[in-house]
Parts: C-alpha cells; structure tokens; sequence
C-alpha cells in the first residue's frame, strides 16, 4: 500500500475506527465527509472535493475486500455515498511566446538539469516525481523508450521520448555522474543520494521569463494542450500522460475541436476560396 492510501485509511480509523464493521452505514461515512469538508485540514486549507472522493474511493477499496475477499460484511456502504462533485479541471498552458521565453531562460540557467527536465515534460508530459525520479536502467536511449515503475496511479507505462528530447538525454547521458543511477541526483548524504530538488531552478527560471500564474504541473498540461491541438484523440492524450480513464482528458477537448474547426477551414478556403 502507498504511503498517500496509508495516510486517508489513518483519517479514517481516527474517525470511524471505534465502530463495527456492521456499524459502518453509509450515512456515517457520508458524515464524516461533510465535518470534513466543514474543517480546513492540518494547513489551515479548505479540503478540496476531488481530495474527499479520494478518501471516499480508498475507503470503499477496504470495504469492498471486506464485502467480497472476506465475507465480513454483505454489502460495502461507501457505494451508496454520493461522491462530491468536482470543479472542472484547470487548463493553463504556455503560449508560443511563452514557451519560447521559458525554453530560453531554462537554457540560461545556473542549473544543468533545468532545461532537460522542461524539456521532458514538455514533450512527454511526465509528472515532476516521474522525471526527478528517473534511473539510467530504466532509460532506452536507442529505441527512445522510458519506462516508469513509480506512477501516480501505480500502474507502470512506456513512455515515448523522440526528436529533441531524446537529443537532450543522449547529451545529458555523456556527463551522467558515476556515483549513482538517478538522471537527475542531489547532493549525497549520510542517508545516501537523492533526486535533486529542482523547485527553486524552476522558480528562477519561471521568473526571469515573465511567466505568471503557472506551476510545473502546467508542463503537463501544456502537453496534453499541444497534442489537443496537433488532432490527437482523447484516447491517444491518456495513453501519453497515462491516464486510466478518458474523464481526466475531456478538458483537452475544446482544443481539438477548435483545432479541427480550423483545419476544415483552410480547407474549405482551399476549394471554394476565401
């Protein structure tokens, strides 16, 4: 079990692990929910829906073994509790110009890694813990494959690095350290050599670009936004960012159809003139 599922099943002990299994309704849960989204968590942060149904979802995992593995119960309550309804998802991406300026400012940097890193998620959209986590034996710099093993939603995928990505990692594999298998690695420790922290190069480079109102997460996005827009399919932006599901990828949708809507355009223009 990860440590994030590990954590929600704490909360949930804390607050129904005095009851019966039997004692367990649904109308509980649903309570604990709404106290929860009442009180601020340990930051002093209103709770965000998307956070309680994930507590509700690994707390309906246990119940459901509970139900079907063990027999301990004839029905999991958790199905019956409504989940919250979520805000759609935010879509910032970089513009041509900003992408531009953020490219050059990475180059420019103090930091070796900064630019390789962007240029990673830029082009493969991979999560920040996915790229600053990478070894060399998972990297297959002849066939531009990556394979990663620690994804957020703990399924492992392939990801596809071609063209200038791909360039960058066979140049950043000439100067790899010897000390260590990590791509991207800190300074060593007593506790050994760790994935370097790239917040503060990520904030200087941000910065002295101009770019505002946008968060390295927002790579990921603005790949998922340039395949939008290059006619990718929905099913082709899950595969990529790796995704389970098509829900998270609807966001991308409008940016497809307007990139569709132009084409048709030029085409039309084509034929018949403007």
């Amino acid at each position: 079990m990860d440590k994030l599922r590990r954590t929600q099943l704490n909360r949930w002990r804390k607050e129904i692990g005095h009851l019966l299994l039997s004692e367990v309704t649904s109308v509980k849960i649903f309570d604990v929910i709404m106290k929860w989204k009442r009180e601020p968590n340990e930051r002093g942060i209103p709770r965000k829906e998307a956070i309680l149904n994930r507590h509700l979802s690994t707390l309906s995992l246990v119940l459901t073994a509970a139900q079907h593995d063990w027999g301990w119960i004839s029905q999991n309550p958790a199905r019956d509790v409504r989940r919250q309804r979520e805000p759609r998802g935010r879509i910032r991406y970089l513009s041509t110009d900003e992408r531009e300026r953020l490219l050059k400012s990475c180059r420019e940097s103090y930091c070796p890694f900064i630019y390789p890193v962007v240029v990673l998620a830029l082009s493969c959209g991979m999560r920040k813990s996915e790229i600053m986590g990478l070894r060399w034996k998972d990297v297959d710099l002849d066939n531009g494959i990556i394979l990663l093993y620690k994804t957020k939603n703990n399924e492992p995928r392939r990801v596809v690095i071609r063209k200038h990505a791909l360039e960058e990692l066979r140049k950043h594999a000439k100067v790899r350290r010897l000390d260590t298998d990590l791509l991207f690695p800190g300074e060593r420790s007593p506790s050994g050599i760790k994935p370097f922290d790239i917040r503060k190069s990520w904030e200087d480079a941000r910065r002295r670009a101009g770019i505002e109102n946008f968060v390295f997460h927002d790579l990921r996005h603005s790949c998922a936004s340039y395949l939008a827009m290059n006619g990718a399919s929905a099913l082709d932006i899950a595969e990529v960012l790796g995704h389970k599901s098509l829900d998270m990828v609807k966001r991308y949708a409008h940016l497809s159809e307007s990139h569709v809507a132009s084409v048709v355009e030029k085409m039309n223009e084509m034929i018949f003139g403007k």
